[in-house]
């Protein structure tokens, strides 16, 4: 299936514009790694994925995402909606009261894409393997997809999840790690290390792949298409998703600042100058 890169360029800078206005109109949320995550977003549910935007929670011959870092939420809604999952007029809502586009995901909101609530780190992974482990007994050949953040892989949870799979052969799963090297305190390198992390994932026994550009929407299609083409052989592949945290925003970009402060009116402006409309805003 080949990709309209362009079209989803425009898609890509639409939903950034998305995310700074929502998280500017509550005062509230993550730009950081939401801005860093767009392009990943966009080529998987706009290319790579199979996928209902009708939703049905058992998402049965579908290709499955799970979002393990939920703090990125505003990437993740603003995704959803731009793919025809709920209306995009609903953004406008983002961490109001009665809201369901929530702080971090949540289900009992019912809001449709969404199937798990990821507020705390480091279960998103365990969450990916068993869905495959079901797809698996019931012949379903869908893929999983499953994000997690880098500072997030300083949870043990994710480790114990990590040996699990290659364990059990749980090869019809595509779980990518935001490798910006940034969290909420600082970098991951001052916070606590996580040294040579295509090592560790492979001394665990997973296919290991790098994206070196995660915010060049060739790059990315190409890397997910290459991930899909290795899965089905026995072992779980994992992307290292290299992106800068805020990127197309350049006052934000490379800050870990950013990771969960909302802009100002002037900041707001000064983004969106930046961020072309290209959809429609909501």
């Amino acid at each position: 299936m080949s990709a309209d890169i362009n079209k989803l360029e425009q898609i890509a800078s639409q939903v950034r514009r998305d995310i700074v206005r929502m998280v500017h109109a509550c005062q509230s949320g993550h730009p950081g790694g939401s801005l860093g995550c767009t392009d990943y977003f966009v080529a998987l549910y706009f290319h790579a994925m199979k996928h209902d935007p009708s939703f049905n929670m058992n998402g049965v011959n579908e290709d499955l995402f799970f979002l393990s870092n939920g703090h990125i939420s505003p990437v993740f809604y603003s995704t959803l909606a731009r793919a025809g999952y709920f209306p995009a007029s609903e953004l406008s809502t983002f961490r109001k009261i009665d809201s369901r586009l929530q702080g971090h995901p949540t289900t009992h909101e019912n809001l449709p894409g969404i199937r798990i609530a990821s507020g705390s780190l480091g279960q998103g992974l365990s969450v990916a393997i068993g869905a495959a482990q079901a797809k698996k007994l019931n012949k379903d050949n869908s893929l999983i997809y499953v994000l997690m953040g880098d500072g997030e892989l300083q949870e043990g949870q994710v480790w114990e999840a990590a040996m699990y799979a290659p364990h059990n052969k749980i090869d019809n799963l595509i779980a990518a790690v935001d490798y910006n090297g940034a969290q909420i305190d600082g970098s991951t390198e001052q916070v606590l290390s996580l040294g040579n992390l295509r090592a560790k994932w492979e001394a665990f026994g997973w296919d290991v792949l790098d994206i070196e550009k995660g915010n060049d929407m060739t790059a990315v299609i190409e890397g997910i298409e290459e991930a899909k083409s290795r899965t089905g052989q026995g072992k779980p592949v994992v992307i290292l998703l290299h992106t800068e945290m805020g990127n197309g925003v350049d006052y934000m970009m490379g800050s870990h600042k950013w990771h969960g402060v909302a802009p100002n009116d002037e900041q707001l402006e000064l983004a969106l100058n930046q961020l072309p409309r290209t959809i429609g805003d909501y």
